[in-house]
């Protein structure tokens, strides 16, 4: 009789483990849900949303709530990326290949860019020839240095860059114009005041700082740079309606600066030459170098 009552009393302390079990296998399934449930599928929702809603007769549906970390986008994957179960190379093989935008290196030409869509066929033809035609006689006027490197002109499909190393213009830390590069500059003035075209110059340095009474720093130097061939590019018949100065400092470099040839290359002078006026599908004349600042106005 004494031993059952043992017996007994032994199952009686066992029996919570049963409950206990069951807590934990809830809880696990509970987490499982929450944690499948952590990212909406907006899609899916708004399916299973509107079916609710026709069942029930639920007037509107309600906003998913969004569990987990949030994201900005309505999907995590891109609409772009292809849903295959081809392997990754096959995939890559079929997926169509952009065409590479053209780099314009300029903010204005980058303007520019925005309003091409605009445009309609024919004027961007016209555009398009008379920049090739531009970039020919360029070519053949400053054929010398290009061919030995000390000017690099770089032609896009409605503008031209014609960047020149500032050690062909100036001496180190002067704004003022070696005679030695008058002719040059006169020369690529005759072919700019033929063409009804707007010209950017702007004037670039390296890193290395500079503090003196007329130039406290690089803006000063590359600004005043800048000028100075927009100045004489005037005296050589230049419309000076048609042209700007802006001086970068040593803000847009093209190479290191850790080198004495990157910081070389760096200390130049770019000529960004633009057409003057370009008509819209609305017949409007736009110029390229305003239609930043119409921008600007508009979002503020």
């Amino acid at each position: 009789m004494r031993r059952r009552r043992h017996s007994e009393d032994h199952l009686r302390h066992e029996a919570w483990a049963i409950p206990y079990g069951d807590l934990l296998t809830l809880l696990l399934a509970f987490f499982v849900a929450m944690y499948a449930v952590s990212v909406v599928d907006a899609d899916k929702y708004q399916v299973l949303s509107q079916s609710l809603s026709t069942a029930f007769s639920v007037p509107t549906a309600v906003d998913p709530i969004q569990i987990g970390e949030p994201t900005l986008e309505e999907s995590p994957i891109s609409e772009d990326v292809p849903r295959s179960l081809s392997p990754p190379e096959l995939i890559s093989a079929q997926m169509p290949q952009r065409q590479a935008e053209p780099n314009p290196g300029s903010p204005t030409a980058v303007a520019l860019a925005a309003i091409l869509g605009q445009v309609p066929q024919e004027e961007r033809e016209r555009l398009a020839g008379e920049i090739q035609t531009m970039a020919n006689e360029l070519q053949l006027a400053m054929g010398e240095l290009v061919e030995d490197g000390r000017i690099q002109i770089k032609r896009q499909p409605y503008w031209i860059e014609v960047a020149i190393n500032s050690n062909l213009l100036f001496s180190s830390g002067s704004a003022t114009l070696d005679q030695t590069a008058r002719p040059m500059l006169a020369e690529l003035a005759r072919v700019l005041r033929g063409h009804d075209v707007r010209i950017h110059v702007e004037g670039h340095t390296d890193n290395r700082p500079i503090s003196n009474v007329i130039y406290p720093s690089n803006w000063e130097l590359s600004s005043g740079r800048a000028a100075t061939v927009v100045n004489l590019f005037a005296q050589n018949g230049v419309d000076p309606k048609r042209m700007v100065a802006i001086g970068y400092g040593e803000f847009r470099p093209i190479e290191s600066n850790a080198t004495e040839a990157g910081r070389a290359r760096n200390r130049r002078v770019s000529i960004i030459v633009l057409p003057s006026l370009i008509q819209t599908h609305s017949t409007t004349l736009v110029e390229p170098e305003r239609l930043r600042a119409d921008w600007e106005s508009d979002s503020g």
